[in-house]
């Protein structure tokens, strides 16, 4: 889309692990591993707010989430806003989504051009790539826009869909870029540090029956208060990164102004998307997108051949196309 890329401050084309090949004793970068093996620190420098990526792969571990703020120069900041401007429109249909909320779907078919790098964002693909592998496939991509009067959401955890029992190991990661500020009083996501090492849930998982109720709950409200539940308090810009198994939630909007993020969520590459995401586009669409944004949609194959169509690798279909 004309006009709505990141900038290269944002985002930087270049390969995020080196690996060993196989067949040779140097470094290849032409050949993806199973499971990302050094993280090129270097490249992610520049978000780390002078850690180590090690250090912060230990806050992610300890406490199931990691923050870094002004990852995303305003400047994108603001094509991210105009790109989703023509869609906050619908409000939600059931409690869960908040009727007082925007929430857009299938986004890299509606900008191309801005989702396609959030998704692939080095940072967010390190943490993704070290915790699922680089077969993991993005599982939803959404924008969520909580306007003033909006309740406390329903706690949750992301990688519920995969209907494995807790504890089991996190079959996700979500990633929360901050496109407004993310305030005390303006629905800040909360989040339950370390909830991702329950070995026995603590609080239950949302009652649809409820969540289906069409009637409004009031915004001071709250259904399931929990004694550790925290703010995530970010200003524009901003990332969080959390595993699949932390239990969180939105939090209630009681500003006078709406509340804006977009969340790209990843799983295993032999789980199921959450949403179809080949489906939200024509192929011929697809073949414009980078490779790895492709693979990240379902066009890539998950070992030893799980997602092949008609016996070979789907995106040589899309070559045919490009």
């Amino acid at each position: 889309m004309k006009g709505l890329g990141f900038s290269g401050a944002f985002f930087i084309a270049a390969p995020l692990f080196r690996h060993k090949s196989k067949t040779e004793g140097n470094w290849s970068m032409d050949q993806q591993p199973k499971h990302a093996n050094e993280v090129d620190q270097d490249l992610l420098a520049p978000w780390l707010g002078g850690r180590s990526f090690d250090d912060c792969c230990a806050e992610y571990d300890k406490q199931g989430y990691v923050t870094f703020e002004n990852v995303m120069p305003p400047k994108d900041v603001d094509n991210v806003r105009a790109a989703l401007e023509p869609y906050l429109i619908k409000t939600g249909r059931n409690d869960f989504e908040g009727f007082k909320s925007n929430r857009v779907y299938a986004l890299l078919a509606k900008s191309p051009d801005v989702f396609s790098k959030m998704v692939m964002h080095p940072l967010v693909m390190a943490f993704v790539e070290r915790e699922l592998g680089v077969s993991s496939l993005l599982s939803a991509l959404l924008a969520i826009n909580l306007h003033p009067g909006e309740t406390v959401q329903d706690w949750h955890y992301d990688d519920s869909q995969v209907n494995i029992p807790l504890p089991h190991p996190p079959y996700g990661v979500s990633a929360f870029w901050a496109i407004d500020d993310m305030s005390e009083t303006n629905g800040a996501t909360e989040i339950i540090a370390k909830s991702h090492l329950w070995t026995k849930p603590e609080i239950s998982m949302p009652d649809f029956e409820d969540a289906y109720d069409p009637r409004e709950r009031d915004v001071n409200f709250d259904p399931k208060p929990h004694a550790d539940a925290l703010k995530v308090t970010l200003p524009s810009g901003s990332l969080m990164v959390a595993k699949g198994t932390l239990w969180h939630r939105g939090g209630a909007n009681r500003s006078n102004s709406s509340r804006l993020i977009v969340t790209p969520q990843y799983c295993p590459g032999w789980a199921r998307q959450l949403e179809n995401m080949m489906a939200t586009m024509p192929a011929a669409d697809a073949a414009k997108l980078p490779k790895r944004v492709r693979e990240l949609m379902g066009y890539s194959i998950h070992d030893a051949f799980m997602g092949y169509v008609d016996g070979v690798h789907p995106d040589r279909l899309l070559d045919k196309l490009s």
